[in-house]
């Protein structure tokens, strides 16, 4: 009796399926990489956005509280803080009757996404003063306003020095 086998065919790829693949993963990452890159973008723009609101925000409580006088303003300047470490460490209230009652603005200053450094802190942002106009931003006395350091442009067209 003759049995009839069939012929064994080695396991595993031919070189065309490999070359295939190879050629479908290159298509996909050149389509990945650059959608990738753009959703970085996004987040940090959107990171900037809220450092800006924060820092912003605790700027004007700071100006409120003087305005109310629960800061005793040394200067009789502007209201606005002399550096952004007194929204961190926070100023003696007033108003309290503790004499060692704090008020404070910040948790800690956010960093600049888009600008060059990773450090947290004063260093990543350009300050503007309350005597500075915003066409020629320059630091000061005090602390009217921030903006990035970056020189970049956003998605939306405007530089994030701008924003």
């Amino acid at each position: 009796m003759s049995t009839l086998r069939r012929p064994v065919r080695p396991r595993g790829f031919t070189l065309i399926e490999m070359l295939v693949t190879v050629a479908i993963v290159g298509l996909l990452s050149t389509i990945a990489f650059p959608m990738l890159e753009l959703a970085e973008r996004r987040s940090n723009e959107r990171e900037l956005r809220e450092a800006l609101r924060q820092i912003r925000t605790a700027l004007d409580n700071y100006k409120q509280a003087v305005d109310e006088g629960r800061i005793v303003e040394e200067t009789k300047g502007s209201g606005y803080p002399p550096s952004l470490d007194m929204l961190v460490n926070g100023v003696a209230d007033a108003k309290s009757p503790s004499k060692d009652k704090k008020i404070f603005f910040l948790r800690k200053i956010p960093r600049d996404p888009v600008g060059q450094s990773l450090e947290t802190g004063v260093a990543d942002w350009d300050l503007r003063s309350y005597a500075s106009t915003a066409a020629d931003p320059q630091p000061g006395a005090d602390i009217f306003d921030i903006h990035s350091r970056s020189a970049a442009t956003g998605l939306n067209g405007v530089p994030y020095k701008d924003w």
